[in-house]
């Protein structure tokens, strides 16, 4: 089996358009949630989102391809120009039958979904844009990245909710731990902040309507919490066999020990209270790594802020670490960044990386009200200077499917 480690990350979201902005306002305790932009909400019962602010596609893609992808694609592509030349990773001859991509989306090209039919009720099926299929497909994110790229390897989506980047990062991972690959582009994008996403999601009363004070509108684990805020945006990760890494010099941020998938088996968006599922996710992790469960320092948590996840988490926590449980630093960027569903598990692994690299654990903002039932160490006063030497990133998804990654800070 190959050793897996992590040789770049890169981010946009509500708090940033690159990594390193991202990473600072997030440390910062800084908010990426306001009003909708997008769109007129004033009809909505939620009004708030994490949009990303000031976004430019052309600065990374030519117009005319641009223009042929939706926005969840254009974040993809611009991370990944972002990851490759922070990197400094160029394929070139066999290299590129030996790298590959895997980015997961958990609900794909919403807004052009929506203008089409808009167009079809209006225009007829003449006026429909030969464009369309290619636009909306979830699998255009990881499609257009290998173009960009030129990885010619695996080339992959993962559809599985709001857990689709994690669990695109463990396919990654197999993948060059198998042998399969040497190099892995991997993560997840999202962006369905439009009226029809929005209104699928508040018929559900998942979402915060606290419309009045958006910055503090998303509270995981804090008592007061109504719902989760939407976010949008993209974060990948590059993943090298060591040999690989080491071979052409690259700069080594943490190594990848375990990756856990499980069932809630249970129902279509609910986790069962008991929180089961999402500790099945979190032991095969860390079984896979060899190690005991008292070695982990930090979790960055799905934390949705909505009243069963949270309860839940907090649960499964305890289960999985028993009195270690209270021991454990947990950050959930959901508080600042929103939920950014396929997106999140790409970001929050990004973040769990940086953690590992930088002995800086984020805060969890917005802790107003203590929940009895959510009682462990949630980094509630900000930014805490902590090295941690190994990290777990959870995400949990509709369907019942749970996904955990497992980092471990990086030595010889």
């Amino acid at each position: 089996m190959n050793r897996v480690v992590v040789t770049g990350v890169s981010a946009i979201t509500p708090l940033g358009n690159d990594i390193d902005t991202s990473w600072e306002n997030l440390l910062a305790g800084k908010s990426g949630i306001a009003e909708v932009t997008a769109f007129d909400a004033s009809e909505f019962t939620a009004r708030i989102a994490g949009e990303v602010k000031d976004f430019d596609a052309k600065e990374f893609i030519p117009h005319k391809q641009a223009k042929r992808m939706e926005r969840f694609t254009q974040f993809a592509v611009a991370a990944n120009q972002m990851l490759m030349e922070s990197t400094g990773l160029k394929l070139e001859g066999d290299e590129r039958e030996r790298a590959g991509v895997v980015i997961g989306v958990g609900l794909g090209g919403l807004e052009t979904i929506e203008k089409q039919h808009a167009k079809l009720e209006k225009s007829g099926p003449k006026k429909i844009t030969p464009f369309f299929i290619p636009i909306i497909i979830g699998n255009m994110a990881a499609g257009q990245v290998s173009i960009f790229a030129e990885a010619q390897g695996p080339n992959l989506c993962m559809c599985t909710a709001c857990a689709s980047g994690t669990h695109a990062i463990g396919q990654a991972y197999t993948d060059i731990m198998l042998g399969r690959a040497d190099v892995m582009i991997c993560g997840g994008a999202e962006s369905t902040i439009t009226p029809l996403g929005f209104a699928g999601f508040t018929a559900m009363k998942a979402l915060s309507t606290r419309n009045d004070d958006p910055a503090t509108a998303s509270r995981p684990f804090d008592a007061g919490r109504d719902g989760f805020v939407m976010g949008e945006g993209a974060g990948l990760l590059l993943l090298e066999s060591l040999e690989h890494a080491q071979k052409r010099g690259a700069e080594i941020l943490a190594e990848v020990v375990g990756f856990g998938a499980s069932s809630d088996a249970y129902h279509m968006t609910a986790p069962p209270e008991d929180g089961a599922g999402m500790a099945r996710a979190m032991r095969a992790a860390i079984r896979e790594a060899k190690i005991d469960p008292s070695e982990i320092d930090h979790i960055n948590a799905h934390g949705t802020s909505t009243k069963l996840n949270d309860s839940c988490e907090t649960k499964a926590i305890k289960m999985v670490f028993g009195d270690h449980a209270k021991n454990i630093a947990i950050s959930a960027n959901k508080s600042q960044i929103g939920h950014l569903l396929g997106g999140a598990g790409g970001v929050e692994a990004a973040f769990a990386v940086k953690t590992l690299a930088t002995g800086i654990i984020p805060g969890t903002a917005n802790q107003i009200e203590a929940d009895p039932e959510c009682d462990l160490d949630y980094v509630k006063d900000g930014k805490r200077e902590q090295q941690a030497n190994y990290a777990l990133s959870n995400s949990f998804g509709f369907g019942g499917t749970n996904g955990c990654m497992l980092f471990k800070k990086f030595e010889e």
